[in-house]
């Protein structure tokens, strides 16, 4: 069996036991996911006729401020499926189980691929749920065309992978797991400062910068043009760079975390 084989294996192997433990273990992945349902519901039915104002041009209802709405929902859910991510690395780190896994005939990365794998998994599987309880309270998508699916579908995997290398790298730096769902709280954070809830150009002056040149902003738009029909301009390719940018960056930063531990 060539090595590219065995890795292969060793990753699903991986895979397999991060999902069976998040099965076993499903409280986290449920508190993470409760959070967008609440924000989206209190935003709709709480604040949904004021906020509306913020769109539109103040003309926009309930359900056209459920519309606007959704996208940023989908990336808030994304942001805090990653929390637990980098909750689960750390505790497998200070647990002894990487190494016990040092000590096996096992791919040195399939530890954290299987991590990454599992994440990517549960963060689809989250934007699905959260997607489903948009499309029961009226959230409609009549213009998107099969394409459009398909490039919201691979911009919201892109965007997991992306947060999800981030995650594990909180998750490696961390010294324990309270530790690490603290340090990746600004994956959570960070949507809600920007144009998730209203647009940029409803904001205070002193506060565009800050929503505006931030990852989740660029993907929040490009998610609504696909969805909604809106204009996306140059907000894919940069969607698209911040992602890339981030993956690589994660993932250096993970691996050379993960290689300083002893071996």
């Amino acid at each position: 069996m060539s090595s590219l084989s065995l890795a292969a294996r060793d990753a699903s192997t991986m895979l397999r036991r991060n999902l069976l433990h998040a099965r076993r273990y499903p409280s986290l992945t449920l508190n993470l996911l409760l959070t967008p349902v609440m924000l989206l519901l209190l935003f709709v039915y709480i604040f949904g006729d004021v906020m509306s104002a913020g769109i539109s041009g103040g003309g926009a209802g309930r359900s056209e401020y459920l519309a606007y709405l959704v996208p940023g929902i989908l990336m808030l859910t994304i942001g805090g499926t990653t929390i637990g991510s980098a909750v689960s690395v750390s505790t497998d780190m200070n647990e002894g189980i990487v190494a016990r896994f040092r000590t096996m005939a096992i791919h040195r990365g399939s530890v954290l691929i299987g991590h990454v794998a599992g994440s990517v998994l549960q963060c689809v599987m989250s934007v699905v749920l959260v997607g489903a309880v948009a499309v029961a309270i009226g959230f409609r998508s009549v213009d998107a065309t099969a394409l459009d699916w398909l490039l919201a579908v691979g911009l919201l995997t892109l965007v997991s992978l992306a947060l999800t290398w981030i995650a594990v790298g909180m998750g490696l730096s961390s010294p324990n797991a309270e530790a690490a769902g603290n340090n990746a709280l600004p994956l959570m954070i960070l949507p809600l400062l920007s144009s998730a809830f209203v647009p940029v150009d409803a904001m205070p002056g002193w506060f565009r910068p800050i929503a505006e040149y931030q990852p989740f902003t660029p993907a929040i738009e490009t998610l609504r043009g696909l969805l909604l029909g809106t204009e996306i301009g140059d907000n894919a390719w940069l969607a698209v760079g911040w992602c890339l940018a981030l993956a690589v960056l994660g993932y250096f930063w993970s691996r050379s975390l993960f290689d300083r531990e002893p071996k």
